[in-house]
């Protein structure tokens, strides 16, 4: 991003400029022109003394611009011919040979971090890290170790073939890399901590590395990963690190093999991102938004996070209850003390391996939506940082009985209408009354949390199948009773209260007289769409500045979902590329589906992504939208997802401005019959609605196979080449 700041005089205003690039004696003009500098229309400034005036005029505009292209796919879900269990870091240059040989420039991959925190397939997902440095184990090509006998290697395959299955084994997997990796640790570790290219390597990740090592000695010692749980380790020190890290002692060993486990991830990462760059390829990494509160940033850092708090989403196009994350919000006040070095450490260390960083709920950098750490769903949440609703603000629209408001409004006929003949077991088993005039009931104290429903309406094994199906059905009735107000009170602050996201929806609203409707009304709306946009604004550009200045990575950004307008403005402002999944519109715009032709540069286009049903599950399940979206692309219309039809939604986005067009690989297998045979939906990575969803996707083919598939492989690169050839901005 290029600024320039100077002094001008209002005398002078508006004047023209134009822009050239300069490269000794060649230059280059911008195709544009004259550009204008103009006051803007908000207010006269013929009395003030000083002003500023922010200007933004887009991109540079060569006579013609690179575009490029790339397929997006998790590592894991990567095949080859040596993988043992799921695609690892070495498998990852044959998908970059794939790329290369059809004309793509971009492999972009999720989250690489150790996920570590239970030892169950719940760490299958990617984005709750244990630690933000550290590299899975699933990843490491466990082949390559210098310390594989003969022996270990027949085992190894061995292990290959049996994990050579439809999906990933997560939990068998991890054992398995875990077990070999610990055996050639014990042949020649030593041997390999000892030389030069690890002391390099130790001594520019000490800071996070000895930490890491310590912290899964702890976990695997206490076993639990809830470090608050450690006793005298529960608060981080330099002493505990001496302690647990101490040559001759107990645990060195065990410590020591975590370091050696980094080294050998580190390093085979590494020469993918070389082997890459070779090639014509660049490797997109992903930023997870948050860490788990199990993790070895929290445990060293707890002033960096509200530990009381969960991130999450409110509810959207992914999820009508919203979703939760589990991960703590940030406190951004403290991080800004020393510029965001956290953050700025991060994104250093993300630069070793890729060229290209998408930014997770890039949102969350403007405002972040907290919910309570007793919260199940995203339902409960408010906007931080934000301006809340205060009591005088309330109580000049004529809202005094803030009870009736901030509490759940229960009334004995909608407890009848949610729990039919069972209503008196449940109702006096949950709740008591508290207005027998009325009707009025209240959640018994134990039961007065998201959590405390959950769990005790956990379904349970020895149940037969029809009691733990009834109690479901109590639980979402619970949750719904429970979510029935309209304002939510400030835990910091009593005298500050928040809409309750989707209040118009809940029955306690509609009991409510019309000039109080009214006035909820317009407070919400102020609340979620007016107030809030210079807070927001101001967050970002302290915050987004401080991690752009420590990188020289593309930096693009997630940016879906509930957006607000002064989003847009601020990426463009920093160069950040924003995102546009076809099926998922930006905010705003009147369509139901986004139109390619009409996006801009600034922008990665792609037809689905990890957290949609892929674009060939899609169609074939949604008979309705497919027709809809035939009208507007004239795709066709039939019941199955066909290459034809694959190939014109494909071509759409090769045709946008968008500078990268990024193809999740199962819409590039579905260009071919032969690899869309698969049943749509056994394709899916991710469901977004699960919080304990299985990410467990992998492709069905190995790289091998599409490599040698030369029709395939002209095709794509026929596809690719038109958009090279569609420049102009």
């Amino acid at each position: 991003v290029w600024t320039i700041e100077f002094q001008v005089d209002a005398s002078e205003l508006p004047f023209e400029y134009s822009y050239a690039l300069r490269d000794g004696d060649d230059v280059v003009e911008d195709a544009r022109g004259a550009r204008e500098c103009s006051l803007s229309d908000d207010g006269d400034v013929a009395n003030a003394v000083e002003r500023r005036l922010i200007h933004r005029d887009g991109v540079f505009t060569h006579g013609g611009v690179w575009k490029g292209s790339g397929m997006a796919l998790p590592v894991f879900s990567v095949r080859t011919a040596q993988s043992v269990g799921c695609g690892d870091f070495v498998d990852l240059r044959q998908m970059v040979d794939f790329a290369s040989t059809t004309g793509m420039s971009v492999v972009q991959v999720l989250p690489v971090n150790d996920t570590c925190v239970y030892g169950t397939f719940w760490d299958s997902y990617p984005y709750s890290s244990l630690s933000v440095h550290a590299l899975h184990v699933m990843y490491l090509r466990v082949q390559e170790l210098s310390g594989v006998t003969a022996e270990l290697a027949e085992e190894i395959e061995a292990a290959r073939v049996a994990l050579d299955l439809k999906e990933i084994d997560y939990e068998a997997t991890v054992k398995e890399k875990l077990s070999f990796a610990r055996r050639a640790y014990y042949t020649d570790g030593e041997k390999v901590l000892a030389s030069d290219d690890f002391q390099t390597f130790y001594k520019a990740n000490e800071s996070w590395l000895r930490p890491y090592g310590v912290f899964c000695v702890l976990r695997d010692l206490f076993g639990t990963a809830e470090h608050w749980r450690w006793g005298v380790f529960a608060t981080f020190s330099k002493e505990i690190l001496d302690k647990i890290d101490c040559p001759g002692g107990d645990l060195y060993e065990s410590t020591r093999f975590f370091f050696y486990l980094q080294y050998n991830l580190h390093t085979q990462l590494v020469t993918t991102a070389q082997y890459a760059k070779s090639k014509g390829v660049i490797l997109k990494g992903d930023l997870p938004v948050g860490v788990d509160k199990r993790s070895v940033d929290t445990w060293m850092h707890p002033r960096l996070f509200r530990m009381d708090t969960s991130t999450g989403a409110p509810p959207d196009a992914f999820d009508a209850n919203g979703q939760n994350w589990g991960f703590p919000t940030y406190n951004w006040e403290t991080m800004a003390e020393d510029d965001y070095a956290w953050w700025r450490a991060r994104m250093q260390h993300l630069e070793q391996y890729f060229s290209a960083i998408r930014i997770d709920h890039i949102l969350g950098f403007f405002r972040i939506w907290e919910l309570p750490a007793s919260a199940t769903t995203g339902r409960m949440g408010r906007f931080r940082p934000s301006l809340p609703l205060t009591r005088d603000e309330l109580a000049a629209r004529g809202l005094w009985d803030l009870n009736r408001l901030t509490q759940p409004y229960i009334q004995w006929h909608e407890l009848e209408v949610l729990f039919g003949e069972n209503v008196h077991e449940i109702a006096y088993r949950y709740m008591i009354e508290v207005d027998d005039q009325r009707g009025l009931w209240q959640f018994r104290r134990e039961f007065d949390t998201e959590q405390a429903i959950f769990a005790a309406t956990k379904p349970r094994g020895d149940f037969p199948m029809h009691l733990n199906d009834e109690q479901l059905l109590v639980r979402a009735g619970l949750m719904q009773l429970f979510q029935n107000r309209c304002l939510l009170t400030d835990v910091e602050n009593i005298d500050h209260f928040y809409p309750r996201f989707g209040l118009e929806e809940t029955t306690s609203f509609q009991a409510l007289e019309g000039w109080m409707r009214d006035a909820l009304r317009d407070l919400s709306n102020d609340y979620y769409f007016g107030r809030q946009t210079n807070t927001w604004r101001k967050q970002a550009r302290k915050v987004l500045p401080a991690l752009l200045k420590s990188t020289e990575m593309l930096v693009c950004g997630e940016d879906l979902g509930f957006t607000p307008m002064c989003v847009p403005p601020v990426m463009d402002e920093l160069g950040i590329l924003g995102l546009r999944i076809q099926r998922m519109p930006p905010v705003g715009e009147s369509s139901e589906f986004g139109r390619p032709h009409t996006y801009s540069y600034l922008t990665v286009c792609s037809p689905s992504c990890h957290d949609t049903m892929t674009t060939r599950a899609w169609w074939e399940e949604d008979a309705e939208r497919r027709a809809r979206y035939d009208e507007m692309f004239q795709c066709g219309n039939d019941d199955a997802c066909t290459p034809s039809v694959m190939r014109r939604i494909l071509t759409q986005h090769i045709e946008s401005p968008s500078v990268l067009a990024i193809f999740p690989i199962q819409d590039v297998l579905a260009l071919d019959e032969r690899y869309a045979k698969r049943p749509a939906l056994e394709e899916t990575i991710n469901d977004p609605t699960n919080p304990k969803h299985y990410w467990r996707f992998r492709i069905h083919v190995a790289c091998e196979e599409l490599l040698a598939n030369a029709s395939f492989v002209k095709e794509i690169k026929d596809l690719v080449r038109v958009r090279s050839q569609t420049t102009s901005t």
